[in-house]
């Protein structure tokens, strides 16, 4: 085989990536710069729609390429162009020269404290959908009540909203938030739940039919309208003012817990090195493909190709068929040097 193929991101397009590279011959590079694999799918608890264990998904990638070189807690400092590759060096002082590199970078989360009017950081019972995620998987939280009668989840959080720099859609925050609903009607099943929603946008195998199991075997309440102003009450609870846009009526619910589906943006932190790549970006901030139809894991640039979230965001399935197809393209570009 030729080269060394070089996958930067740890994630689970990474991994699958260099779970199908080494199942074709090659022995990929891996560089994580966290110190664990798994990127955002590590610290979830559960998947939807089939609500199967996250770790379990990610540890069972970690066994499957023990045959990789990974380099975790580390990072891509610099990166330049060969006549017949690229050289990189990585913080741990390691040079490396590749034929073929895989951006499998991800994503960042919007910061929730950017959309005042929901006041996450001034309200002690608001928090995101990434630190109920958290609380799922057993970290200790002191603004998720003990036993909460109320829980609101809005929908869009800095996706689909112009003035927060973000008009995409984040693909998946309707979804997360159905699942996390479920949750905590599982853990809460007296519960108010409620989901302030602009759309619903369930377009995935089985996403309409866990949509419709939310609101009848769990009686969650899906109301369509943004929520204007969060304020918070004398006793600690919070009073969430919207208009109910169906029935074109202004609403005040009160809540002991309010969860924001902070949408996906892009991962600010490899601004620079794609920039030392030459790499292109689409106009909202994600790593541009070559077209996107047919070449979604491709680049502008030889030799280099992409898997997952750092092209715009992606559900589970997508990300591991990407990585999967990224593979195989590398694979054949390296036969045809």
């Amino acid at each position: 085989m030729n080269g060394n193929i070089v996958i930067i991101g740890g994630g689970i397009a990474g991994m699958e990536a260099a779970k199908a590279l080494l199942a074709l011959g090659h022995t990929p590079i891996l560089v994580e710069a966290s110190r664990t694999l798994g990127g955002h799918v590590a610290s979830w608890h559960k998947l939807f729609p089939d609500m199967s264990s996250a770790k379990n998904l990610t540890a069972r990638l970690q066994s499957e390429i023990s045959g990789a070189n990974i380099f975790t807690d580390t990072r891509v400092i610099s990166l330049n162009r060969l006549v017949d590759g690229y050289s990189l060096k990585l913080s741990n002082g390691i040079v490396i020269n590749a034929s073929a590199l895989l951006f499998a970078t991800g994503f960042n989360l919007f910061d929730a404290a950017k959309k005042e009017e929901y006041g996450y950081g001034v309200y002690d019972r608001v928090i995101t959908n990434s630190d109920l995620e958290a609380w799922f998987s057993g970290k200790e939280d002191r603004r998720v009540p003990k036993v909460p009668e109320s829980i609101g989840f809005v929908h869009c959080v800095g996706s689909r909203d112009l003035k927060a720099c973000n008009g995409q859609c984040s693909k998946v925050c309707c979804a997360t938030a159905i699942k996390q609903a479920i949750e905590m009607k599982e853990r809460f099943p007296y519960a108010k739940v409620y989901c302030f929603y602009m759309d619903l946008r369930l377009f995935g195998k089985k996403y309409e039919d866990f949509y419709v199991n939310a609101q009848r075997d769990y009686g969650i309440q899906f109301i369509r309208g943004r929520v204007s102003e969060v304020g918070e009450t004398f006793d600690g609870r919070l009073q969430l003012k919207a208009e109910d846009t169906l029935s074109g009526k202004p609403l005040k619910v009160c809540l002991d817990l309010l969860v924001l589906m902070s949408g996906i943006v892009r991962n600010r932190s490899i601004e620079e090195l794609s920039d030392m790549a030459g790499l292109e970006t689409d106009s909202d901030g994600f790593l541009r493909s070559a077209d996107n139809e047919y070449a979604v894991i491709e680049s502008n640039r030889p030799g280099i190709y992409y898997a997952g979230a750092c092209t715009g965001p992606k559900t589970v399935p997508e990300t591991v068929a990407e990585a999967r197809s990224a593979a195989l393209a590398i694979h054949s570009y390296l036969e045809s040097l």
